[in-house]
C-alpha cells in the first residue's frame, strides 16, 4: 500500500486541483471524508482557537502531535498539519519530522516567521533570514527521507512585499520543499504572478476574513495551483452553531425548537461506526463464553 505521502504527491500531480477543509478533531476529520474531500488539513489557528488560545505558536509539538494521530488514525486520507515554524530551530523542526511521521501525516508546513508568530493575514509579522529558513528545509528534508512531504510557506507578502513573496519561495524550492505555500497574497493577479515565476507545486489558502479575495477550488486550479485549503471555515461554522445554539437554549429552556438542526444519534452513530464496536464487543464475549466452556 502506498504511503499517506506518496498518495498526496499522486493527488497533487494530477489535472484537479486538491481540496482540503481544516478539520479540528477526529469525528470532524470523518466527516470531511466521507463527504468525499481527497485530502484535510489540521490548521494551527484552529488549533489553539479550539484550545482558547490565540494563534501566536502558543500551542506545542506534543500538542499537535497527539492530536494529529487522533484523526489519522480514524481516517484513510492524507493528512497536511500545521507545524507553524517547526516548533524551534533546525535540530527542533528534525524532530518535528519525526513525530509527525509517527503520527502519521502525510505533509507539514513550516513558515519562515519570527516567535512569536503572527496569523498570516494579521499585522505585525517579522521574518527570519532566508538562510535559517533554508537550514529549517533541509533539516526537514533529510530526516523526513521521503516520509511525509515538506512544505515551505512564506510569510513574505506582508514584510517584503510580492518580490521578496517570489524571491523566498524561489529560494525555499531550491532547498528542497516539496510544494511553496505564499501566504496571505492580496491579489488574483499576485497568485498568478507567483504561479509563473516560482518553479514548484503550490498551495493556496482560501481563508475568510483576511487579505486574500474569495475565490473557488476552480479558480485556483485555473491559476496553475495544485492544493487550496479553507483552513477554518468548518471550525467557524461550528463555532457559530454553537453560540447559535446555546442562545436559544438559554433563551427557551429546551432543545425542542431546534431538533432538525441537530444531527441525530443514529447520524452519529453510523458517521464513526457505532455498531461495528457493539458486534466486535459481542463476538470477543462469545469466543470468551466458548474458551471457559459457560453458555449465557
Amino acid at each position: 500500500m502506498p504511503s499517506r505521502a506518496d498518495l498526496l504527491r499522486r493527488l497533487i500531480s494530477g489535472k484537479s486541483i486538491v481540496v482540503a477543509p481544516g478539520v479540528f478533531s477526529p469525528s470532524v476529520a470523518k466527516l470531511a471524508e466521507k463527504s468525499g474531500f481527497r485530502a484535510i488539513y489540521f490548521s494551527g489557528a484552529g488549533f489553539s482557537n479550539l484550545l482558547a488560545l490565540p494563534d501566536l505558536g502558543i500551542t506545542t509539538l506534543s500538542e499537535v502531535a497527539q492530536a494529529s494521530r487522533q484523526i489519522t488514525s480514524r481516517v484513510s486520507i492524507p493528512l497536511i498539519v500545521d507545524a507553524d515554524t517547526g516548533f524551534g530551530e533546525a535540530l527542533n523542526v528534525a524532530r518535528t519530522v519525526e513525530e509527525m511521521v509517527v503520527a502519521g501525516v502525510a505533509a507539514i508546513h513550516i513558515e519562515d516567521q519570527v516567535l512569536p508568530k503572527r496569523c498570516g493575514h494579521l499585522e505585525g509579522k517579522e521574518l527570519v533570514d532566508v538562510d535559517e529558513m533554508v537550514k529549517k528545509l533541509v533539516s526537514a528534508k533529510e530526516a523526513a527521507d521521503g516520509r511525509l512531504m515538506v512544505i515551505a510557506r512564506t510569510d513574505a507578502r506582508g514584510v517584503e512585499g510580492i518580490e521578496g513573496t517570489v524571491e523566498r519561495a524561489s529560494a525555499y524550492s531550491r532547498a528542497g520543499a516539496d510544494m511553496i505555500f505564499p501566504e496571505a497574497l492580496e491579489s488574483r493577479e499576485e497568485f498568478v504572478e507567483v504561479r509563473e515565476k516560482v518553479k514548484a507545486p503550490l498551495m493556496a489558502n482560501m481563508t475568510e476574513f483576511g487579505k486574500t479575495p474569495y475565490m473557488s477550488a476552480r479558480e485556483f486550479q485555473a491559476m496553475g495551483y495544485n492544493l487550496v485549503i479553507f483552513p477554518v471555515t468548518a471550525f467557524r461554522g461550528a463555532m457559530k452553531a454553537v453560540k447559535d445554539t446555546f442562545t436559544a437554549l438559554k433563551k427557551e429552556g429546551t432543545q425542542r425548537g431546534m431538533l432538525d438542526s441537530l444531527m441525530t444519534r443514529k447520524e452519529f452513530y453510523d458517521l464513526i461506526d457505532y455498531y461495528r464496536f457493539e458486534e466486535a464487543d459481542e463476538k470477543a464475549m462469545d469466543a470468551a463464553r466458548r474458551l471457559t466452556g459457560r453458555r449465557r
